[in-house]
């Protein structure tokens, strides 16, 4: 044990809700913007820490579908934050072992640059294996079934796929990144009790921890709580202890 936890029971893949960015600014008398841009530092202490504890796939919630539906100017610096991110901290990733990867749709209102900045950062991290991680951006659950769903059906058309033989495996592998583990753990932060169309198909059996702490205070004290939090369940994903 090391610090309270179980090194054999450390979850392979933990998925994150970055939640809290605006009403951590407003606590402060800060711009909503200023909020997101505090949120950078707990993210990569967060990574820093899911690298200490030898966590293999670490995905977080980076730009939902459904953002795209706030005041124009917090879109667009969002889309200017993730650009900056991706160009100041992708080397860093890399000497790290890090594989960056995005999930989500990269057409649309997304700006070309940025989708650029994105297929840039995932070729020069691709071969890294110590750490995947995924930001999930321009992201959501339903868009991500729908997708899978209209390939299925391009499959079906093209005689390629038996519909009688579609199965859950069918689905899967039509997900974003069907090579992606389920997420043993879903952490959501800022006191919201809800998945926000995260996820929806890979965390059927994840364990869910919610945390009051605003996600620009986040640190890896709490990612360890988390944690400390799921080793204390058990997983039986639908079946009976002992049986």
């Amino acid at each position: 044990m090391k610090d309270g936890l179980d090194p054999r029971r450390i979850p392979a893949h933990v998925a994150i809700v970055m939640d809290g960015n605006g009403r951590w600014a407003q606590r402060r008398g800060l711009k909503r913007t200023d909020g997101h841009a505090a949120g950078e530092e707990a993210l990569f202490d967060t990574v820093e820490g899911a690298l200490d504890l030898g966590i293999s796939w670490l995905t977080v919630y980076a730009f939902s579908t459904e953002n795209w539906r706030r005041p124009l100017d917090e879109v667009r610096f969002l889309m200017r934050c993730n650009e900056s991110l991706l160009l100041r901290r992708r080397d860093d990733l890399d000497q790290r072992g890090v594989r960056v990867r995005f999930i989500g749709r990269r057409g649309g209102r997304v700006p070309k640059r940025v989708v650029r900045h994105i297929e840039d950062t995932e070729a020069l991290t691709a071969r890294n294996r110590r750490m995947t991680l995924t930001f999930a951006f321009n992201y959501g659950g339903r868009a991500e079934l729908t997708d899978g769903v209209r390939e299925i059906a391009r499959g079906v058309a093209a005689g390629r796929i038996d519909p009688e033989r579609i199965d859950e495996r069918t689905i899967s592998r039509h997900m974003y990144a069907p090579d992606m583990p389920d997420p043993d753990l879903v952490v959501r932060t800022s006191g919201e009790y809800r998945i926000s169309n995260y996820l929806l198909w890979e965390s059927a059996y994840s364990e869910f921890v919610f945390t009051d702490v605003l996600w620009p205070d986040f640190r890896t004290r709490d990612l360890r709580a988390a944690i400390a939090e799921y080793q204390r369940r058990e997983r039986r994903f639908g079946g009976v202890e002992g049986a």
